[in-house]
């Protein structure tokens, strides 16, 4: 009994290891080659599912995976258009998109796949240091601006993907190798110290200039202002003096009317003057220590009425410089009918009072 279980056991194992040599799996997210005595086959193997084949060494199988990969590159120092130096670190997006061509292309690196998937990736990391001379072609304010939408870092990256699938100097494109790519894209950007330098230069000569542009444009305005108001005052002078001249001259009519009943009797005049001035001394409650003399108080005389025959009007005990003050001051040069020295009938000055 035990000797049928080992021999049982002993053809199950010889099964199990001859479906091992005799088939194989390829998955849908795989591609396979078929190589006979290490020739390959004429077409890839690209359903996906269980496969017959030769045991091997006879016949062999290769699986690639067919999905994307990334390649990471090495930060590269670039020059731009304009001479500055700047240090870029891209990737690479691609895949196997032809297995045979990618077995034929990769396979003396080594057996396994993950030998062929290595030296792919050398030479795409060659061929991408290659591709980023593109570089060259733009300037640095072109792939870096303040304006929303104006770099042209997007246009770079599709360059460098049009210069990978390019054909090189034998005639060949990455589509002759089985490799696809998909994408190229700028994840990091430095600048140089001498680039840096000579960007923070010309950051301070901008802000230098927009601040003589801010000052000039504020200084304009300043002396715009500065003019308005002086021509505002001009007219408000001017509209002030004429208004003044009017109203001195209405005065001088409106005057001109008193002045003329005054004349006709110049010491009635200036005895009414002289009531008023007394008047307005007194309403006031002050205490004046003042001669008889003093203009405007010649009745406050013990015999300023003495001698007056009833209707005779006190005499003026005004002097004639005062009187002569106070034409001036009406500006006339007398009144009608006045005698020479009497005293007139206009208010004195503020330089008579």
């Amino acid at each position: 009994m035990q000797r049928a279980i080992s021999i049982l056991m002993t053809i199950v194992f010889l099964l199990a290891l001859l479906s091992f040599t005799v088939t194989y799996s390829v998955r849908f997210t795989e591609k396979a080659v078929l190589t006979t005595f290490g020739r390959p086959a004429e077409h890839p193997v690209e359903d996906e599912g269980l496969k017959f084949k030769w045991p091997y060494p006879v016949q062999a199988v290769t699986k690639y995976d067919t999905r994307s990969r990334v390649l990471q590159s090495r930060p590269e120092a670039q020059q731009t258009r304009d001479d500055r130096q700047i240090i870029m670190e891209t990737f690479l997006v691609w895949r196997v998109s032809d297995p045979l061509e990618f077995f034929r292309t990769f396979s003396n690196a080594g057996a396994r796949p993950e030998d062929h998937f290595r030296k792919a990736e050398q030479s795409l990391n060659n061929l991408l240091r290659s591709a980023m001379a593109e570089t060259g072609k733009f300037r640095l304010d072109e792939l870096f601006t303040p304006d929303a939408g104006g770099s042209k870092l997007a246009e770079l990256e599709g360059r460098i993907l049009a210069a990978l699938d390019s054909p090189d100097e034998r005639g060949k494109s990455l589509r002759d190798y089985g490799i696809r790519a998909e994408l190229v894209g700028i994840n990091r950007v430095r600048l140089a110290e001498s680039t840096t330098q000579a960007v923070n230069t010309r950051m301070a000569a901008n802000r230098d200039r927009l601040a003589k542009e801010i000052e000039s444009e504020g200084e304009a305005i300043a002396e715009a202002i500065r003019s308005q108001a002086q021509s505002d005052r001009q007219r408000i002078l001017d509209f002030a003096r004429a208004r003044a001249r009017e109203i001195q001259a209405q005065g001088d009519i409106e005057a001109g009317q008193y002045l003329a009943q005054m004349n006709e009797n110049p010491e009635l005049a200036v005895f009414l003057r002289e009531l008023d001035l007394l008047k307005q001394t007194w309403s006031k409650r002050v205490t004046l220590v003042l001669t008889t003399g003093t203009p405007g108080l010649s009745l406050l005389s013990p015999d300023a009425l003495s001698g007056l025959t009833p209707g005779q009007i006190p005499p003026s005990r005004l002097p004639v410089e005062w009187s002569a003050a106070a034409r001036r001051t009406a500006g006339v040069g007398g009144l009608a009918g006045a005698p020479a020295g009497e005293p007139s009938a206009e208010s004195p000055s503020e330089e008579g009072r």
